[in-house]
């Protein structure tokens, strides 16, 4: 389920002549049976819609007074939305004539003419208020305080995320309320300006127009209008013609793959500054400790110990959480099964919530490998809103590829990545041009659209990130990525699966072994090809060419080299080196 919660206005949508009639209020008994829930959003002061209406009950909260105050009528409690203006100001309201006078907990409010003297009398007492216009109403509330800061309060309260509500209105003080919302309406009677500016614009007035609605959401989740809802797009970049490329922000999952070091990072990335503009809530599952320094996320996790499901559901509970679940301490055997542990308990976040919106795989040939074969409760087959990154899709699991409608593939031969894809999900592979990609291009297919693949360079990221270097510095690299120290003779088989082990392990090598593999250029060949660090490459190669070093100085030449680049707290305690037998570096 998408919409989670219906916020409706109250007078001139769900109400006229400030009645709701009882058809209305049964289409909002229906609403509720599908575990949905309702907010009214509402410029009335709460004495008077408690007197006016008497069906308070179905609503979770009421957001009244325009947004400055809200009270929930399960538990009668109430939460004060800034301050109410000075006793003075209604004074002089008063003594220059305004009447009709109506003074809130926080509003105060009168009618059109009187909006002269209003502005005339805020400016005159140097007081920091502003006035909010409901056709013919006149209202006067505290700086920023609107129907929208009440809203977002509201589902504070609720744990629930704008991204996850439909909002409906017909006047100028529900522009702001509606849009916060993901889907804004409007009824048939609504102003000109609202319609202008809501998603869709119902055939009915007033509580025809709410019915109209909420049949649609109970019918399919509003899905026919999808193509409509353009408002949250994600700009992924450019085609060949200088068009802009989107990509919806609730669709179908997304597959991002081709060869180490070729560009999938800097897609992940882009996508990922895009969903947090947008505040849409993503969940990293991040197998190698790639994204622990991402900004506007909090990592659960580290080198030091593996996350808990418990902690990961904890923190997403809160809409505003972005989480990083860093899976390094774990040891890799015991990563998948981690994974596989948890999916099952954020896809009944996501039906209950309608969150994460997103989730990112990484490394997914690890994590689902196609070897595996789950049953459906282990990977449900609802895996949309899912980006899976990987090197290899060939090794990814069918199942969990299935949903995927958007491949973006990097590299050198990214139609072989679309083609091993199709091979995976047994679907025809689309025509397509074998063209290079220049830097920062990736070619993008719409699966889900039958469209051709088209070359798109990715949008600019402003995300600034350490990517790789804790996990290279502290974690646990994969035995076939890992440097052992072997000798002339492979009579050693001491394994350093990160850079802090390599330095230690070089620290206590005999000569013979260290020189042994310095002439070699195992290590600038190591830092290229495992590392993926050209610059401690092209420096430890220098060292590897000098005449006469000693091993001695060759042995602080490269530890000052490495730890120039990967510095690690001297508190952080290191993992034993282990002797697993393995293919060597080369």
């Amino acid at each position: 389920m998408r919409y989670h919660a219906l916020a409706c206005d109250y007078d001139g949508t769900l109400a006229h002549d400030g009645r709701v009639d009882g058809d209305t209020l049964a289409a909002l008994e229906k609403l509720l049976a599908t575990g949905r829930k309702l907010l009214l959003v509402s410029g009335r002061e709460l004495d008077d819609l408690l007197a006016t209406f008497k069906e308070i009950h179905l609503f979770e909260w009421l957001v009244v007074e325009d947004g400055a105050l809200l009270h929930q009528p399960a538990s009668r409690e109430e939460k004060v939305i800034g301050q109410a203006p000075p006793p003075e100001f209604v004074r002089e309201l008063q003594r220059r004539g305004v009447a009709p006078l109506s003074v809130g907990r926080v509003i105060v409010a009168t009618w059109h003419p009187h909006e002269t003297v209003v502005l005339e009398t805020i400016r005159d007492l140097g007081l920091e208020l502003q006035v909010i216009f409901n056709k013919d109403a006149v209202m006067v509330l505290p700086a920023g305080v609107n129907k929208a800061t009440g809203l977002k309060a509201a589902l504070k309260e609720m744990k629930l995320s704008p991204h996850e509500v439909v909002g409906i209105g017909d006047a100028e003080n529900d522009h702001a309320f509606l849009a916060l919302c993901e889907c804004s309406a409007a009824v048939a009677n609504a102003l000109p300006s609202i319609k202008e500016r809501a998603d869709l614009v119902t055939r009915g007035a007033r509580g025809a127009g709410v019915r109209e609605l909420i049949d649609e959401l109970i019918a399919d989740d509003l899905g026919r209008r999808e193509g409509k809802l353009t408002r949250h797009r994600l700009l992924f970049g450019t085609g060949e013609a200088g068009q802009e490329v989107w990509l919806p922000s609730y669709g179908p999952s997304i597959l991002i793959a081709g060869p180490s070091g070729s560009g999938k990072s800097t897609a992940a990335t882009s996508l990922l500054e895009r969903l947090s503009e947008q505040r849409y809530q993503f969940c990293i599952i991040d197998p190698e400790g790639d994204y622990e320094a991402l900004e506007n996320a909090i990592t659960l996790g580290g080198s030091q110990r593996g996350p808990s499901v418990e902690e990961v559901l904890e923190a997403l509970s809160h809409p505003g959480e972005n989480v990083v679940v860093n899976l390094i301490g774990l040891p890799i055997t015991d990563r998948p099964p981690f994974f596989l542990g948890l999916l099952p308990r954020l896809q009944e976040m996501r039906a209950r919530t309608g969150r994460p919106h997103w989730l990112v795989v990484d490394e997914a040939h690890h994590l689902l490998p196609a070897s595996w074969e789950p049953g459906a409760l282990a990977i449900p087959g609802d895996l949309n809103r899912t980006v899976f990154i990987t090197v290899h899709p060939d090794q990814v699991s069918p199942t969990a590829l299935s949903g995927v409608g958007v491949v973006v593939a990097v590299g050198a031969s990214p139609w072989e990545t679309i083609e091993h894809f199709c091979r995976v999900v047994e679907d025809k592979p689309p025509a397509t041009t074998h063209r290079e990609l220049e830097s920062g291009e990736v070619l993008m297919w719409l699966r889900s659209a039958g469209q051709a693949p088209q070359r798109v360079r990715i949008a600019p990221s402003k995300i600034e990130r350490r990517r790789h270097t804790r996990k290279y510095a502290l974690g646990e690299l994969p035995p076939d990525r890992s440097f052992y120290f072997r000798g002339p003779e492979g009579k050693l088989n001491l394994r350093a699966q990160n850079l802090m082990l390599f330095v230690q392990l070089a620290d206590g090598v005999d000569d013979e072994t260290w020189l042994y593999h310095l002439r070699k250029g195992d290590y600038s060949q190591w830092f290229r090809d495992r590392i993926k660090d050209e610059a401690l490459a092209a420096e430890a190669a220098t060292i590897e060419g000098l005449e006469h070093v000693s091993p001695a100085d060759s042995r602080k030449l490269i530890k000052a080299a490495v730890e120039k680049r990967y510095t690690v707290p001297a508190s952080s305690p290191l993992p034993m080196p282990g002797t697993d037998a393995a293919p060597t570096h080369e």
